[in-house]
């Protein structure tokens, strides 16, 4: 039986509160071996075993915690097991840097629910309700230490009442910064759409039921920004809402009144149930019931849900006044960040919603819903925000200051402390002038907050991308660090790997050391640096940025690296564009003006999607590649031929796949069969490289491996032929990970090894 390591750090109420021995006694009875300690930065547990015995210490940690105990924060991760005998209780470390951690916003403890529903509680139905052990933390925080007068609470004067629980230390509200109550504390206001106030406290918050119920889009002025909720299921809000703010087909999360709501909606496993209930509460994907009481227009054609559970008092009172699920998406434009500020919200949102629910305690920044799954057993962040930022990535060692400025999309800023690696919430695409502007506030933020002095910034490779431009602003050495080696080392980093190793790095773009756009990468890592193992063959995209808008480019570009000048007389492969389009295409491609190589797989995932006619042209990122995935059949074990080109690098071709293809379209097979073989082909490919290259560790990253069905069959086959796989965890695999990567990159070798082209 297969033995893995789960280290877990714990944060809150769980000193001197029998936590430790609770661990040993739990731990002991499932057979595990490891050991529990106390340190300055929380309760650190390390236990080794069987998967399925792992999983129930994870499961039965928080459910069966000492009563006293109070969990803020609960991160895990899977790891290499390193044979631990026995468990023990380890001595407290109370040495090491006391680096200072601001805990991430947490979402309202079962006490706090309690009280605000309690009619002889003086925090009856007060949306503002928090103690040491929930509420808002780091989009509330001016500077350290966190004290009050540090935070946008500090213009809020205590109550006499307050002021007692604040200082007395067996209350749990000891020394809980934000804490406020009616008398004293932040107040709720509904305005119109022109600012105007149409109602107060617990009657604004009677009329947004009200309007919700009406059929309007009410912006709710939230924990980390604003957001716009509708009736889920009402379609026509909802096409409303998609209508004014411009998202015509990207899934819309959904916010239950409660868990047992969420299980009418949707399937949810016992690792599902578990990170819908936990501190960090992030939207939650999970598998849609066919019978779904819900606006088709929440996830048009999407087999999942991102569901979320009310996280804040305020969710708490609306979501049990409705009685209904909502959909609860950010409040901005479509690629613009998330509104923090009342007056910027009237400005940008007030043709979107109908009516403002607004309160007087300033956002110091905006911080979006995480967004988490269960793949492969395991959990996944996939954007990291509210409750896991800024929680650090601890390095084996101290590394220098480094900030790291992240990519052009899914941006995230990083900076190294000591052997800290604090990761920002996620920023976004860097589209807009708002987006850059919120981009470059974040950069100036964190080191700020940690009174940092730089010794060196690191940005991508991209001459182009906004985030590499900002660099020079900095009088202190750049560091360009490779996109898909950021990739692979930002997973490296979070399962504390070292190399040498095989980095799979499969994604949409990224700026290659030979100029053209990579996507489908292999890489040799080792202690210098990596080389170029292999990669997938390349083909040209007609239009460049527009082919990654419309899949149907990527198609004939893949059939023009096939069939070249033969193609424009097959017109059974060209039916997805008229006559002047083609005209134009065929000259981008033929001179190869703007028409960029890319080894990019996820434009191969468009390719194969628009070939056989499943998306044609996107209406966000991503979106052929995710139908593709879903319209998979299960069960199906065929795959698709491709070739290796035994090259420096290796050339992997999809040549044959596509031709079989296309025989398949001939032969009537449906888009569930073909998906299902190319997806199994993928996994055979990176079985093929590991195999030539020879490296038992291998690591999967990059927003390809997003793909559940994908990443599943590698691991799976991966296993099978006794490599060892890695894969993300707490960090995202997106590009909202290459901040952390760009870290580690430049605190390797001053003279990393170029990439082989």
């Amino acid at each position: 039986m297969i033995r893995e390591r789960i280290r877990i750090v714990v944060r809150g109420a769980v000193q001197g509160v029998g936590f430790r021995p609770f661990v040993f006694r739990l731990a002991t009875e499932l057979q595990l071996e490891g050991w529990v300690l106390n340190s300055v930065q929380g309760v650190f547990i390390e236990g080794e075993g069987p998967r399925d015995s792992l999983n129930r210490f994870l499961l039965r940690l928080e459910k069966e915690k000492p009563p006293r105990a109070a969990i803020q924060s609960f991160e895990s991760s899977f790891l290499d097991p390193v044979n631990y005998t026995g468990f023990e209780i380890r001595q407290s470390q109370e040495s090491g840097g006391k680096t200072a951690l601001i805990l991430p916003d947490i979402a309202t403890c079962a006490d706090c629910v309690s009280e605000i529903f309690d009619p002889a509680d003086r925090r009856f139905r007060y949306p503002f309700t928090n103690c040491t052990n929930c509420g808002p933390r780091f989009t509330i925080i001016e500077a350290l230490p966190y004290d009050r007068t540090n935070t946008s609470m500090k213009k809020f004067q205590m109550c006499a009442d307050c002021e007692r629980e604040y200082h007395d230390p067996r209350d749990r509200r000891f020394h809980a910064q934000p804490n406020a109550c009616p008398r004293c504390g932040p107040q709720l206001q509904l305005w119109d759409s022109a600012g105007q106030t149409i109602a107060s406290k617990e009657d604004a918050l009677r009329q947004v039921v009200e309007s919700v119920r009406a059929g309007k889009i009410i912006a709710l002025k939230g924990l980390g920004g604003f957001q716009l909720i509708v009736d889920a299921a009402n379609e026509k809000s909802v096409l409303q809402l998609r209508e004014r703010k411009h998202r015509e087909e990207k899934p819309f999360a959904v916010m239950t009144p409660s868990l047992a709501t969420a299980h009418d909606h949707c399937r949810i496993s016992e690792l599902d149930e578990r990170l819908l209930l936990s501190p960090e509460s992030p939207i939650v994907l999970l598998a849609r019931k066919s019978n779904a009481r819900l606006a088709p227009s929440v996830a048009p054609g999407n087999p999942n849900l991102g569901v979320v559970l009310p996280y804040t008092p305020l969710h708490h009172l609306l979501l049990h006044g409705l009685g209904i699920p909502v959909v609860a998406t950010s409040g901005n434009l479509s690629d613009e960040p998330i509104c923090i500020d009342e007056q910027d919200a009237l400005e940008r949102l007030h043709r979107i919603a109908d009516v403002f629910l607004v309160h007087d305690r300033a956002i110091v920044r905006h911080m979006d819903d995480s967004i988490a799954r269960i793949i492969a057993g395991r959990e996944i962040v996939t954007r990291r925000a509210r409750g896991y930022a800024p929680l650090p990535v601890q390095l084996t060692q101290p590394v220098p200051s480094i900030l790291a400025l992240g990519a052009h999309l899914k941006n995230t800023v990083a900076l190294s402390v000591g052997q800290n690696v604090f990761v920002s919430q996620h920023i976004g695409d860097l589209e807009t002038e708002q987006a850059y502007t919120a981009f470059v506030r974040s950069a100036a933020d964190l080191p700020q907050l940690y009174e940092a002095r730089i010794d060196a910034v690191a940005c991508d490779m991209h001459p182009d991308y906004l985030s590499t431009k900002h660099a020079v602003q900095f009088s202190v050495p750049i560091r360009a660090v490779q996109h898909h080696w950021a990739h692979i080392l930002s997973c490296m980093a979070e399962n504390e790997l070292t190399p040498p190793l095989l980095g799979v790095s499969w994604d949409g773009t990224g700026y290659g050391g030979d100029g053209t756009i990579w996507g489908g990468e292999f890489l040799r890592g080792d202690v210098n640096g990596f080389s170029r193992g292999g990669h997938l063959r390349q083909f040209r995209l007609p239009g460049g940025e527009a082919a990654v808008k419309e899949p149907r480019r990527s198609a004939i570009g893949l059939l023009y690296e096939i069939f070249g000048d033969q193609l424009w007389s097959l017109d059974h492969l060209l039916g997805a564009f008229d006559r002047s389009e083609l005209s134009l295409i065929r000259q981008m491609l033929e001179k190869g003006v703007n028409a960029p190589l890319t080894s990019s797989a996820g434009r191969l995932f468009d390719a194969v999607a628009g070939l056989i006619g499943l998306r044609l042209r996107a209406s966000f990122e991503g979106q052929a590649a995710m139908e593709l995935e879903f319209a998979a059949h299960d069960r199906v074990d065929d795959k698709y031929s491709f070739t290796l080109h035994q090259e420096s690098p290796l050339v992997i071709d999809w040549q044959p796949a596509i031709l079989e293809i296309i025989d398949d379209l001939r032969a009537g097979k449906t888009p569930g069969m073909i998906s299902a073989k190319f997806h199994n082909m993928l996994a055979e490919m990176i079985i093929a490289v590991a195999r030539k290259i020879g490296q038992e560790k291998v690591v999967l990253s990059g927003g390809c491996f997003q793909n559940r069905l994908l990443t599943e069959r590698t691991i799976d086959r991966l296993t099978a032929e006794n490599f060892r796989p890695y894969w993300h965890q707490r960090i995202p695999p997106n590009d909202g990970g290459i901040s952390l990567g760009q870290v580690v990159a430049a605190t390797m070798s001053e003279n990393p090894k170029r990439a082989e082209i």
